[in-house]
């Protein structure tokens, strides 16, 4: 059986939606109440909604408030649903382990519930038993949409980050089944762009998008993955009510994938966002600058300085993940010596083994060629910060070739367009870059950020020494 989120994607990609139709029975929407009127609520907007949701969201407070009866209404609506449609079922439980054992049968067994959201503030020991189903997910509350969410969630730790962006980088170690989501209010869209740099792979169920304000297009461009999908988008009452709710639906999802389509320059503006932070951050200058050849060039392209700046560090390591995706390997090769940090973080954002090959052995202890964890036949990709020759690419995988390892990739944060990746094709190889120089030169010109006579020499100096 396929589990919560691989489900997710195939139904996304089969309706093209990434709308999650909130179940939200308010008393004032219901013509009376009692069990009927509530049933009666929730089967027809499943029945207006169901070709165009990706998910439904019922909020079990609005039922619980029926009492017994309400409950097995929410029962029945959840077996209404078609079983091809993810149901995450909204109660924001948490308890010790022996009580969450008790929730996990209520939500999964007894509700038919894929999902369940949970507060992560008891620790993982509380959020094991709702895991054990690898069919099954939670989705862990990071920042909710509430205006009250700062209080405690924005609360800066003694390593100096705020306190959801710690339940971020904890949901990812705790994620080994991959049946962990994140909710972030669309209310907080820099804190949603902000979890989505640190879990760039995960799913995140984004509340907030109409009564509380939350703004849809900066949710979408601050939430989605590269790849277009890993965000839900809750709607409840702008749908349900809707003079026709059907209607609603298709217009929001048709809203959403407009800017899904436009998603190769919204990427593309956050590759420039990331060339601006490279240059604020020093680590790309203009000048005059000697160079290991002896060339003197107009611009010199520094990321050993990335150590100092580690939210920019993270940035960088998100940056290469869209690329690293699409590739088939057992473990990352960081490079001495500016790659290693930038591989480092890339190992911890997407969970992968991290290897490097030393610049000169040891003449003592094990002598490796190759620190890390391997075995001969398995497959490597190079981790590099530039591309400028692909000499020291060449020097790397000869070493790595050496100890048994496959290579046939080698991926870079910015290509000087030097004559690398021609010479790394040559030979078998593949370059991808985030990054290339040309583009982000380009990016530079249009906002003005390097002046014009500077961007000519760079470029006059590419052109004579390509």
């Amino acid at each position: 059986m396929a589990g919560f989120f691989e489900k997710l994607e195939n139904r996304a990609r089969q309706v093209n939606s990434l709308l999650c139709v909130g179940l939200d029975p308010y008393p004032t929407d219901l013509p009376s109440p009692d069990r009927e009127a509530l049933k009666r609520f929730c089967l027809k907007l499943v029945e207006a909604t169901q070709e165009v949701a990706l998910a439904y969201k019922p909020n079990t407070a609005f039922f619980e408030a029926f009492g017994a009866e309400g409950m097995l209404v929410l029962q029945e609506v959840i077996q209404s649903i078609p079983p091809e449609i993810p149901v995450i079922l909204d109660a924001k439980r948490g308890d010790i382990a022996s009580t969450a054992a008790a929730i996990a049968r209520a939500a999964f067994d007894t509700l038919a519930a894929g999902a369940l959201t949970v507060n992560p503030y008891l620790g993982f020991d509380s959020l094991q038993p709702l895991l054990q189903d690898p069919e099954k997910a939670i989705f862990l509350l990071c920042k909710t949409s509430n205006p009250g969410a700062g209080d405690l969630q924005d609360v800066i730790l003694a390593g100096g980050e705020q306190l959801y962006e710690h339940v971020a980088h904890l949901a990812r170690r705790w994620n080994e089944r991959g049946n962990i989501g994140l909710v972030v209010g669309a209310t907080h869209a820099e804190s949603l762009r902000q979890v989505r740099q640190l879990a760039p792979e995960m799913w995140i169920l984004a509340p907030g998008i109409g009564a509380q304000g939350g703004s849809l297009r900066d949710t979408l461009a601050a939430g989605l993955r590269a790849d277009g999908l890993g965000l839900l988008v809750p709607v409840s009452r702008a749908i349900s009510q809707a003079e026709n709710p059907s209607k609603a639906a298709a217009e929001l999802v048709k809203e959403i994938n407009q800017f899904r389509q436009n998603l190769p320059a919204w990427v593309g503006a956050q590759r420039e966002s990331l060339a601006d932070d490279l240059l604020e951050a020093g680590c790309i200058r203009f000048g005059q600058f000697t160079l290991k050849s002896g060339m003197v060039s107009p611009i010199y392209l520094d990321l050993r300085r990335l150590i100092s700046f580690p939210r920019l560090l993270a940035k960088v390591a998100s940056a290469y993940l869209p690329l690293l995706q699409k590739l088939s390997f057992s473990h990352l090769a960081g490079l001495p010596y500016a790659a290693i940090p930038i591989a480092t973080a890339i190992s911890l954002q997407g969970n992968w083994s991290l290897i490097y090959p030393r610049k000169e052995a040891k003449a003592y202890g094990t002598q490796v060629e190759i620190e890390g964890q391997f075995q001969p036949g398995d497959r490597v990709v190079v981790i590099d910060d530039l591309a400028t020759t692909g000499e020291s690419k060449f020097e790397a995988i000869e070493k790595l070739r050496a100890a048994g390892l496959q290579v046939e990739d080698v991926v870079v944060l910015i290509d000087r367009q030097s004559g690398a990746k021609e010479a790394l094709a040559e030979a078998g190889f593949r370059l991808h870059a985030v990054l290339t120089l040309s583009d982000m030169l380009a990016g530079w010109e249009r906002s003005g950020k390097v002046p014009a006579e500077k961007i000519a020499e760079v470029r006059a100096f590419l052109a004579q020494t390509r």
